[in-house]
């Protein structure tokens, strides 16, 4: 990374990306290797994503709970969190070696920790084998940040939208598979008893999904091999390219700022309002979104007598993937066009504001199945609260893109991403915990008829919405300061 001077660098005083997308046009994206990146990070939220469907099934058959279901929340909401605790504690330091040695290499160290966090989870029989299976997973991935400085590193002010609208898409087709995965793999041997019979699958009820994710990681760690590197001093020059075009390389690898990049920034000199403030904004963001996808299968899960659905694991996989596929679809097919009709912080508003009527389809939904309803009119108040969450999810797109465009130079995109990577990780530590634990105190004694964590959840929604007023009204256009 280079050493840079940060005066001037606030976006107030930069050129505005909108005024310059205007002028000039689109550069067009680096699709193989775009491609290639989104493949890679989808074996994440597969992986992932995979064990929500059954996750509150499996605590209660491992028997953590001693038999009370309304305690669950507490024991799903700690294992949840536990990737993001020890992420926490390490994925700075991996975004930073990125900037030393490239990017391919911690992203394949990622996968790696991945991939063995789901076999060990899938032959975990207690709690606290789980929560090691976790803690691997956390301890050696640092790949968000990473993945997030490839995409800033391959695009520009003029297709930064289309590229970073491909970072939710990617993951919400990787949870579509996940959910789908996690939900119809789980208990294989109670579905197709002749092919899964033996000891062993009534031991590991729960092997076959991990087994099956983790073999996707594994050709996800290969395909990284036909990646481009993208960090400036770890490039290989293209024998191929044009006299122009290697010139153009050249004068961009032998730039003073290219020739430090090895040399450490201190951390302090990037905590500056530019970078601070969207940073600050996508931890906020990050924590009501875990909220929203811990609440999820824990209400979906819970039985019909304490306010739930009381869904099994099969159900819940469907819904979610209903979700994942929805989801992914509108992202791809409306993001660039929603930044481009209302700009960056508009967008982001708009997502950000669905927040609050994503809680208060909670207990309407619980109303309905408490209060007798038709299975029909609980359907649609379901399919209203996956709509709600897709236009939220329009949010975390939009923050990348703030975050991408506050780093003064391209050198220092990775020990940002790895600051914000921290610091969401933290807040995606509490989330679920800190959710798990007020709805099964909510169920527990019955606070608000049950529905108090939905309340609660609301007060740090209207914090966001404050928070966001700080964004700058349009980004930061880097490529011309550089």
């Amino acid at each position: 990374m280079s050493i840079f001077d940060v005066q001037g660098s606030e976006m107030e005083t930069s050129p505005l990306l909108h005024e310059t997308t205007q002028k000039k046009q689109k550069t067009p994206l680096p699709k193989l290797q775009i491609g290639i990146l989104m493949l890679v990070q989808m074996a994440e939220p597969i992986a992932c994503m995979s064990i929500y469907p059954y996750i509150n099934q499996l605590i209660r058959e491992l028997d953590i709970t001693g038999g009370n279901d309304a305690a669950v929340g507490y024991y799903a909401g700690i294992i949840e969190s536990l990737f993001f605790i020890t992420e926490s504690l390490t994925v700075l330091k991996w975004s930073r070696l990125s900037d030393r040695i490239g990017r391919k290499p911690v992203i394949m160290i990622g996968l790696f920790g991945v991939g063995l966090s789901m076999l060990c989870f899938g032959l975990s029989t207690s709690f606290w084998t789980l929560v090691v299976s976790r803690c691997i997973c956390g301890m050696l991935n640092g790949n968000s940040g990473v993945m997030r400085s490839m995409m800033g590193e391959l695009t520009d002010s003029t297709n930064m939208a289309q590229g970073f609208a491909l970072i939710p898409i990617t993951w919400c087709f990787g949870s579509f598979f996940g959910f789908v995965m996690g939900g119809t793999l789980a208990r294989p041997q109670d579905r197709w008893p002749n092919l899964f019979a033996g000891q062993f699958w009534a031991k590991y009820p729960y092997f076959l999904p991990c087994a099956v994710a983790a073999s996707i990681v594994s050709v996800s760690f290969m395909l990284v091999f036909l990646l481009e590197e993208t960090l400036a001093t770890k490039r290989k020059r293209n024998s191929n390219a044009t006299g122009e075009q290697l010139s153009e390389e050249y004068r961009s690898n032998e730039s003073p700022s290219e020739n430090m990049a090895n040399v450490p920034v201190p951390l302090r000199s990037l905590l500056i309002r530019s970078i601070i403030i969207p940073l600050a904004n996508q931890t906020f963001l990050s924590f009501l979104d875990i909220c929203i996808f811990a609440l999820m299968p824990l209400f979906y899960s819970t039985p019909h007598y304490l306010g739930g659905l009381g869904f099994a694991p099969q159900t819940i996989g469907l819904w979610m993937a209903l979700f994942g596929i929805i989801d992914g679809l509108f992202q791809a097919l409306f993001f660039a066009k929603i930044v481009d009709r209302l700009g960056p912080k508009r967008t982001f508003y708009t997502g950000i504001s669905c927040f609050i009527p994503i809680m208060v389809t909670f207990p309407v939904m619980s109303w309905l199945v408490f209060s007798g309803g038709a299975d029909y009119m609980v359907s649609i108040a379901l399919m209203c609260h996956l709509l709600l969450i897709v236009a939220w999810d329009i949010s975390l797109a939009s923050i990348l893109m703030f975050i991408t465009a506050s780093a003064p130079t391209k050198n220092v995109l990775g020990a940002i991403n790895g600051m914000g990577q921290m610091t969401v990780s933290i807040a995606r530590a509490i989330g679920p915990m800190f959710t798990g634990s007020i709805f099964a105190f909510s169920k527990d004694h019955n606070v608000l008829g049950g529905h108090a964590v939905f309340v609660v959840l609301c007060i740090p929604a209207v914090g966001m919405l404050w928070l966001a007023s700080y964004l700058p009204k349009e980004l930061q256009n880097r490529d011309e300061d550089e």
